[in-house]
């Protein structure tokens, strides 16, 4: 399949996810912070709450899952050889050597489950580590680590090293692996002469494709506004038409804003779920749109809003509020379980969190269907005979995660929107 996303909305065609595995539990209390968890998870619960997300992906478009696409590519003696190289460089590991014996599959599960540190010499005796090469914690927000920009695949220069693994892995896999064919840009490594500033950094949260001509993009703690300058750099030398980019300034507090698709997603062609208090609010951070045209930025300026820029460029979007509109603390609690974090796999039909009632009340209120997944997985219900709905995934244990449906998908092919 060849990479194509030209929207956040169009059918979707293939996506890549991670069920979560042993990994998320291989964690204590002392040190989920640097695991970028505020909690630990309960991994039976969790997973019993993923089946449900990943039946209704199956339902509706072709589901690649990372272990068994990461297994493929390690089957290749070069690829594996390349690929543990620059993970034990990154990582600082000494030798690779028994991981080189290892078979593809079972290489798979440690580079993503993690690899126990053997106490056979003093120096390992006396370290605090229990891992040799840690657990990915976060591999199943696949979003983050690659993010597909119309025919590109961008992949993420992570904000904190504990993630760099999983952006190495994606980038090996949209490279060698046989069934995707895809151009890749990597900020850490670019292709097109173009300087790396070393504070760039983007994720995948952080970035939407509101259009073929039109990016909006998230900067705060994950994504700098250098890792945005290497994208604006890109853009100058691959388009010569019009292309446009807005930028959404984002609070460093509390960890629920870490990304722009935590406070704000594209629904279908006319409608996006926001949290009012950052888009809309008194004190809300800057919104920068920058106008890109014959490889030069020929225009940068400050618009009143996200929805505002969007409309001023053709794309009238009416706000649909995460939480509601009768209380501003519902909002807040809703949006700190991802009330704003959706997923669409086609336009106007979205996966979203039954735990924010008030959000799925608000959208039903905007004919929005409400649907169970289970209802969708038995076949008791089919989404084609909806123009709109949103599926709701159970999401009690997999919310404390920190993220929501579109956290945990990795689009990376979209048909055309019918605009």
């Amino acid at each position: 399949m060849q990479t194509s996303v030209h929207s956040e909305i169009g059918q979707l065609e293939g996506v890549i996810i991670h069920t979560p595995g042993s990994e998320v539990e291989n964690m204590t209390p002392a040190n989920a912070e640097r695991a970028l968890y505020s909690d630990i998870l309960n991994l039976s619960i969790a997973s019993t709450e993923y089946a449900q997300f990943e039946g209704v992906l199956k339902k509706v478009s072709k589901v690649f899952q990372v272990k068994e696409l990461l297994a493929d590519i390690l089957a290749i003696e070069d690829v594996k050889e390349k690929l543990l190289k620059e993970i034990c460089m990154t990582e600082y590991i000494d030798s690779c050597q028994q991981m080189l014996e290892t078979d593809a599959k079972k290489l798979a599960k440690m580079l993503i489950e993690g690899v126990v540190l053997e106490k056979n010499n003093l120096t390992n005796y006396l370290s605090n580590e229990r891992f040799l090469l840690r657990p990915l914690h976060n591999l199943f927000f696949t979003r983050d680590s690659a993010m597909a920009m119309n025919d590109n695949m961008l992949i993420g220069k992570m904000a904190n090293p504990v993630r760099e693994r999983e952006s190495l892995i994606m980038e090996a896999i949209y490279k060698y692996h046989p069934g995707i064919e895809s151009h890749v840009l990597n900020p850490a490594k670019p292709e097109a002469n173009i300087m790396v500033n070393r504070k760039s950094m983007v994720e995948g949260g952080d970035v939407q494709i509101a259009r073929d001509d039109i990016f909006v993009i998230g900067t705060g703690v994950r994504t700098s506004t250098q890792g945005i300058d290497f994208i604006i750099e890109n853009i100058k030398k691959q388009k010569k038409e019009k292309q446009h980019i807005i930028v959404q300034e984002l609070p460093e507090t509390p960890e629920s804003f870490i990304h722009l698709d935590m406070v704000f997603t594209f629904l279908n062609t006319d409608e996006c779920m926001v949290y009012p208090p950052v888009i809309f609010g008194m004190s809300r951070y800057k919104t920068i749109h920058i106008e890109i045209e014959n490889g030069e930025v020929s225009r940068i300026e400050e618009m009143p809003n996200l929805p505002k820029a969007l409309k001023k460029l053709g794309m009238d979007l009416k706000p649909i509020s995460c939480g509601g509109n009768s209380d501003e603390w519902i909002q807040e609690r809703e949006q700190w379980h991802s009330g704003a974090n959706f997923l669409a796999f086609a336009p106007g039909k979205i996966i979203g969190y039954q735990r924010n009632v008030h959000t799925i009340e608000e959208l039903n209120k905007n004919g929005y269907e409400v649907i169970a997944a289970t209802d969708i997985i038995s076949e008791k219900i089919a989404v084609d005979d909806y123009k709109k709905c949103v599926i709701t995934i159970a999401g009690s244990e997999l919310a404390r995660g920190g993220g929501g449906a579109r956290c945990m998908s990795q689009p990376f092919r979209r048909a055309a929107v019918n605009w």
